[in-house]
């Protein structure tokens, strides 16, 4: 899996569908190397455990979803990109787009500069883009792009390539931004979840790199989650001691392979193509085969699924969602394998 269902028992983090999430991609525009598309994807349609759709709501209104991003290599934000959704209102949601820099942008709040407002949201297939200078916006329903045989991955890594998110959605947020307003070399790209509580936001989720949170962590998941790259440190010993377990390294080159592995944030330089795991990561990018080699120690390399075919060769570039009404693929067998392994890497 990729950062889907990352909290406990693979349900999700303080049991929101909404504030759960799952990819973070990176790549220059097609066609317009001076400009960069950033997407953050949330909320899985079904949940797993048990078999069930989520709700119906794509994002949640007391929650904020930032796109953070360092320019100076010390994992503190310099840039945020900071969305918040409206209540709603006979089956419509708008969005709010802001950008902050600075110390700002390393805060908890939702302040900064109003990018786009009251742009609507996607409910069903027609994709709603909304234009703001030389930005474009697009919140909404669509085809989950994150592409793994997880059944095999429960069974012992004995993979069939059979893709559990070829018929799953998520809700995406996309910007296309120019380049000018990142950074002009290398920068490293998270995101995070939050939740207005008692009067202050607290973190949910972050992430910024596959699987790392739902199969690395173990009993830290819940610091790990509501952590920042800059504090990652912390994690290494937890971390070294899953690839020990699971991929049989020595301790030494588990400890070393882990310290790759955090701060936990995606390198980008927007003046090259994209590649994951070297720079950025584009839709079709096979992010879990990377995950697999390094979990393994290189003794298993793929899964044998393929990327998926419903792209859009235009923004905001993921397909058209499928029926977000009812879950299928998800199992009660699978959801009970699921749980298991989650329970054994944390026990571990």
């Amino acid at each position: 899996m990729s950062h889907h269902y990352s909290g406990p028992d693979f349900g999700f983090p303080r049991g929101d569908a909404r504030l759960d999430f799952t990819d973070l991609y990176a790549f220059p525009k097609p066609g317009d190397s001076r400009k960069s598309i950033l997407v953050m994807n949330v909320h899985p349609s079904a949940f797993v455990n048990p078999p069930a759709p989520t709700t119906t709501e794509p994002f949640a209104p007391e929650g904020l979803y930032e796109f953070k991003i360092d320019t100076d290599g010390d994992a503190v934000a310099d840039i945020a990109y900071r969305v918040r959704f409206s209540t709603s209102e006979g089956g419509r949601q708008t969005a709010t787009l802001r950008r902050v820099v600075g110390a700002q942008a390393a805060g908890m709040d939702d302040s900064g500069q109003i990018i786009v407002e009251g742009a609507p949201v996607s409910m069903g297939p027609e994709a709603r883009v909304t234009e703001s200078g030389e930005h474009r916006f697009f919140a909404g329903w669509r085809s989950d792009p994150f592409f793994f045989d997880v059944p095999g991955a429960m069974n012992g890594l004995q993979f069939t390539g059979d893709d559990f998110f070829a018929d799953k959605d998520v809700c995406s947020i996309v910007l296309e931004v120019p380049n000018s307003a990142l950074a002009p070399k290398r920068l490293g790209l998270w995101a995070r979840t939050l939740v207005g509580a008692g009067g202050k936001w607290v973190q949910v989720d972050r992430g910024a790199l596959p699987a790392q949170a739902v199969f690395l962590v173990g009993t830290e998941r819940d610091a790990y989650l509501a952590g920042e790259p800059v504090d990652d440190a912390r994690f290494v010993a937890g971390f070294a001691h899953a690839l020990e377990h699971a991929g049989g390294y020595a301790p030494d080159e588990a400890t070393r392979v882990a310290a790759t592995l955090l701060p936990e944030m995606m390198s980008y330089d927007p003046t090259r193509p994209a590649s994951f795991p070297t720079n950025g990561r584009t839709l079709t990018d096979d992010a879990g085969d990377a995950f697999l080699g390094i979990l393994t120690n290189g003794k298993v390399t793929e899964d044998g699924v393929e990327a998926h075919i419903d792209l859009l060769a235009e923004f905001p570039y993921l397909g058209p969602p499928h029926n977000v009404s009812m879950p299928s693929h998800s199992t009660s067998p699978i959801a009970t394998e699921l749980c298991k392994a989650s329970r054994r890497m944390s026990s571990s």
